[in-house]
């Protein structure tokens, strides 16, 4: 299929590795010109060095997205730096899976606010693109229960009403807002190969919930996010993808 990505102008937040760095990857191989950003330089630059042997522009700096004032000035620089921006993918997460105040306090700064915030410092450049994009980045977490209760799951959950009310509103001005929420994936040093290595108990437990016997790649849940960000999704919005291999098992109407 042809996803007419060629040319586009991409920021991917979170891209340096696991789920953001395979939507950076493969939005490179499409034909976009890409600006990422990260928290580690090593691997920031590892991934530049990757996406712009692919024939691409790709540009990137070290931001704590969840210093929002921070983040604001990368994204005004990158859509300059690029040209404009079509798409804006936000990727980033703190992972915060404890239950107390730290946990909660970095969950809503990085997943919740950042994301709100870095799309709003985005969107009067994607307003100006003939096929503006947003793809978020969830979480089954957010609807299905599994386990205790988490400040990641609940966090992420808080953004699906954002991007259907994104959806709504900017759909007059030809910009498309979606979710993809990925289940258990797994990647060397992610978060599921830290408990196969930690807990190998509780992670054979995982695998056993999902009717496939495995976990999910990376790779897997970038096609979903690269298709939805893509002209070829042209009529697709205010929708919530669920890449995770039927291990949920609520009815999706």
């Amino acid at each position: 299929m042809q996803l007419g990505l060629q040319g586009k102008k991409a920021i991917v937040t979170g891209a340096s590795r696991g789920i953001g760095r395979a939507i950076a990857e493969l939005l490179a191989s499409e034909g976009c010109d890409l600006a990422i950003c990260a928290r580690n330089q090593a691997q920031l630059d590892e991934a530049l060095v990757s996406l712009s042997a692919k024939g691409v522009k790709a540009i990137g700096a070290t931001v704590d997205v969840a210093d929002l004032e921070a983040q604001r000035r990368w994204i005004a620089a990158a859509g300059e730096a690029l040209g404009g921006i079509d798409i804006f993918v936000a990727n980033v997460s703190a992972l915060a899976q404890g239950m107390d105040e730290a946990s909660w306090r970095a969950g809503l700064d990085t997943d919740l606010m950042a994301t709100v915030f870095g799309i709003e410092a985005a969107l009067p450049m994607i307003q100006q693109s003939t096929a503006g994009a947003i793809v978020v980045v969830g979480t089954t977490g957010a609807v299905e229960v599994a386990g205790p209760p988490r400040a990641y799951a609940s966090v992420k959950a808080a953004l699906a009403p954002y991007v259907k009310a994104l959806a709504r509103n900017l759909a007059p001005r030809n910009v498309r807002a979606n979710m993809v929420s990925p289940g258990n994936v797994y990647f060397e040093d992610g978060i599921w190969n830290k408990v196969e290595v930690n807990n190998p108990e509780a992670f054979r437990a995982a695998l056993g919930r999902n009717p496939m016997g495995r976990m999910g790649t990376p790779q897997e849940v970038a096609n979903a996010v690269v298709f939805l960000a893509s002209p070829a999704a042209s009529f697709i919005s205010g929708t919530n993808v669920i890449v995770d291999g039927a291990m949920t098992q609520r009815v999706q109407f």
